[in-house]
């Protein structure tokens, strides 16, 4: 019996042993502690702005730490209510404040929301958490505040939560770390904007104020000393006038001509229509020359010529050109007559109208032409005068062109020309028919590089075979050009080219074949101040006999304009005519100096 009581009190001091430690186990499971993982920060991502706001929170506990050491030594931390866990995340637990609704038991089954299986639950995004460093001076600090303030501090997480993710956060980080009272200090010492800040902003440059029309730079002429032109109608017309003096060592460009002072008068004008579609273009020149003292000259001649530009349906075009010249014969043409006061005046009109088609790549262009020539009387030196009326005389042409466009600005093209000349009085003075066919056949380029490079040349061979038949044909090679090149701005060199049949009354010849070339160049060395330059080739291939003539003249000439509408101009120049045939040889140099005027 006393064996069996030691044994039944051993098993009565284990039981209370087991029932000891099981409330103790109890004890500190139903405690809330802090988690490790929790304490070592290690929640994923921290965004910057949590970043600084943990470092200002630290700065501020700090402070609030080493002023709380003193009041904390007397403070009774026995009596503090345990600290409640408080997540940093929106969502961790239920910010519910209703203690029926959990005990805080891990046993407690979890509520509704906190299902992490539900479609509709959007995982919070990580937020960092506070150090321990940082955990310790709030326990110090919630040990002051007490309780009061711990249930204040979960109805400020509350409504924080329910608002945004972002405000959210960083409401949970400032209320876990400081309570109410470190939250409101926050919140008032955040930076305010300046009352200016608006001001200061960079504004958009398209919303800046746009300066006055007339402050604004306006853009550079290309030419500002080029006519501004007078509005007339639906034309702009450019005028100019022209007055100097030549001195000359041959008055008239002839074998018997001496030297003289003559007053040159030039008139000049160009319109330009501005018109939407159509285009239409008028030139006109006017020079006279009187002779102030030596050698007698006379001299006055002019032309006139417009040309109209019509776009038509299925891609067709209509060019029509009208002009009117009336010049005096030189003393250095082969109709000139010698022994005469004053050479008889030629004047001509001529009209055209060309049609333009393009097929594809191909171009067909097909011009007819008309020009009638009459002459007025000579005045001989003993006053009588002398009828020219059998030169009289109309040329009727026609010329198709075929074009093949190899490129925009390369077109090789083709010509056929047939014509008939006719003249009014059928039998000359001298007893011939002068009257005659004409057919000519032309290949050339095109060129069309913009103003680079533009125009066109050709070759080929023109006949033109006399009624008459004691009368030899007038055929032979025809060379035709006008080509501009710039190579730099302000700079333009020009090349042009004719053929032209000549025609006569003398007895027994058929005329000649001229062929003239010139060689042009414009160079503007500063924007008031153009020089050019020419240089001419003329021959003269006589048909009927062994006769011919070369003509070479170079000139050379500067223009200073003084502002927009006046300028000082002058030039110098040298011709030169040799022939095989007697009493053609002259020599004229001459210089000239001027003012012009223009509009």
């Amino acid at each position: 019996m006393s064996g069996a009581q030691p044994e039944k009190s051993r098993g009565r001091q284990g039981k209370a042993v087991c029932a000891l430690l099981l409330a103790t186990s109890m004890s500190a499971l139903l405690r809330p502690t802090p988690l490790h993982a929790q304490e070592t920060e290690l929640r994923g991502e921290v965004s910057e702005s949590a970043i600084l706001s943990d470092q200002q929170r630290k700065a501020r506990q700090l402070a609030l730490a080493t002023q709380g050491r003193q009041q904390s030594a007397n403070a009774a931390q026995d009596d503090a209510p345990p600290r409640t866990y408080l997540p940093a995340s929106a969502g961790a637990v239920p910010d519910d404040t209703n203690t029926d609704a959990a005990s805080g038991s891990i046993f407690d089954p979890p509520q509704a929301t906190d299902d992490t299986a539900t479609d509709n639950a959007t995982p919070p995004k990580p937020r960092r958490r506070p150090s321990s460093t940082g955990q310790k001076a709030t326990d110090q600090d919630k040990t002051k505040s007490g309780t009061k303030t711990a249930d204040k501090s979960k109805k400020k997480k509350k409504t924080t939560a329910a608002t945004t993710d972002t405000t959210a956060s960083t409401t949970a980080s400032t209320t876990d770390a400081a309570g109410a009272t470190d939250t409101d200090e926050e919140t008032a010492n955040r930076r305010a904007l300046t009352v200016d800040s608006a001001d200061r902003q960079k504004l958009d440059r398209g919303a800046e104020r746009t300066a006055a029309i007339e402050g604004q730079n306006k853009k550079a002429e290309d030419d500002p000393f080029a006519p501004t032109g007078v509005k007339w109608g639906s034309f702009n017309i450019r005028p100019s006038i022209e007055q100097g003096m030549t001195a000359t060592t041959n008055g008239d460009s002839s074998a018997a001509g001496t030297s003289a002072l003559l007053s040159e008068t030039a008139l000049r004008f160009t319109a330009v229509s501005d018109w939407r579609e159509n285009s239409a273009t008028i030139d006109g020149y006017g020079l006279f020359r009187e002779t102030v003292s030596g050698y007698r000259v006379h001299n006055a001649q002019g032309r006139i010529e417009g040309q109209l530009n019509i776009d038509l349906d299925n891609e067709l075009r209509a060019i029509a050109k009208l002009g009117y010249e009336a010049v005096p014969e030189t003393a250095s043409s082969p109709n000139a007559i010698a022994g005469v006061s004053t050479q008889p005046l030629r004047q001509t009109i001529d009209g055209s109208l060309g049609v333009e088609k393009a097929v594809g790549k191909m171009q067909y262009t097909l011009t007819g032409a008309v020009s009638h020539d009459f002459y007025g009387d000579a005045e001989l030196s003993d006053g009588t005068t002398l009828s020219q009326k059998d030169q009289d005389n109309t040329l009727y042409t026609a010329t198709l062109r075929t074009g093949y466009e190899i490129s925009p600005a390369l077109t090789p093209f083709t010509e056929i020309e047939v014509g008939r000349r006719a003249y009014d009085q059928r039998i000359d003075n001298e007893g011939f028919e002068r009257s005659s066919t004409r057919l000519g056949a032309r290949a050339g380029l095109q060129l069309d590089m913009g103003e680079k490079l533009s125009g066109e040349f050709s070759a080929g061979w023109l006949r033109e075979a006399i009624d008459d038949k004691s009368l030899e044909a007038i055929s032979g090679v025809t060379v035709n050009a006008d080509l501009k090149w710039s190579p730099e701005r302000g700079t333009t060199i020009g090349l042009t080219g004719k053929t032209t049949v000549e025609t006569t009354t003398t007895a027994g010849e058929s005329g000649d074949i001229l062929y003239s070339g010139r060689l042009t160049g414009e160079r503007q060395i500063r924007a008031n101040l153009t020089a050019n330059a020419a240089l001419g080739l003329d021959w003269r291939d006589y048909v009927g006999i062994d006769g011919h003539d070369r003509i070479l003249s170079a000139e050379t000439g500067l223009t200073w304009w003084l502002n927009r509408y006046a300028g000082l101009t002058t030039r110098v120049r040298t011709e030169k005519l040799t022939s095989n045939l007697p009493g053609r040889d002259y020599t004229a140099n001459s210089i000239y100096l001027g003012l012009k005027v223009q509009r």
